[in-house]
């Protein structure tokens, strides 16, 4: 059903697929958007498991395409170095592809934990207070969540060469 990766060469493991994955500040999400024209998006992220989460406003762009057609892909790049005396980057990157669901019930668990996992990577500092405030905030947003069916990771072949592409 998933292409097999050209590049042989350039693969890495599927361990360092998913470290860069987990470990990545950003992301940028694929859909089909309007006219069947491709819409990416940068948007932050968390993984638990064989689950990417996602925060959302209730209304947009991203709803819309999402309501259309559920499948996807995400896209990590972790490290991207122009070396200009060889006309190259030196890369590692990894790609999720799967189905997204849009949870908008604040009973279903996956709201909650979307949001705390998503609390937990960039507001890890935060007071248990501000914290609780903010995670009580379930009707002013909707949580979307990724299931990866497929995850490739690949890397420049002078890192995979050394191993160095984390």
């Amino acid at each position: 059903m998933f292409r097999e990766m050209r590049r042989k060469n350039c693969i890495i493991s599927d361990e360092a697929a998913w470290k860069i994955l987990r470990e990545g500040e950003f992301g940028i999400l694929a859909l089909s958007g309007d006219d069947d024209y491709p819409y990416a998006l940068p948007i932050n992220y968390a993984v638990e498991g064989n689950k990417i989460y996602f925060h959302s406003a209730k209304i947009g762009h991203k709803l819309d395409a999402i309501r259309r057609n559920d499948k996807v892909s995400f896209c990590v790049v972790d490290k991207h170095e122009v070396i200009a005396e060889e006309f190259t980057t030196y890369f590692s990157s990894a790609i999720a592809f799967g189905r997204i669901k849009i949870v908008e019930d604040n009973a279903d668990p996956d709201k909650l934990r979307g949001l705390e996992l998503l609390a937990d990577k960039y507001s890890s500092t935060a007071s248990p207070e501000r914290r609780a405030k903010e995670l009580g905030r379930l009707d002013a947003l909707f949580v979307l969540v990724m299931t990866i069916e497929h995850l490739t990771g690949k890397a420049a072949r002078e890192l995979v060469k050394r191993g160095d592409f984390s």
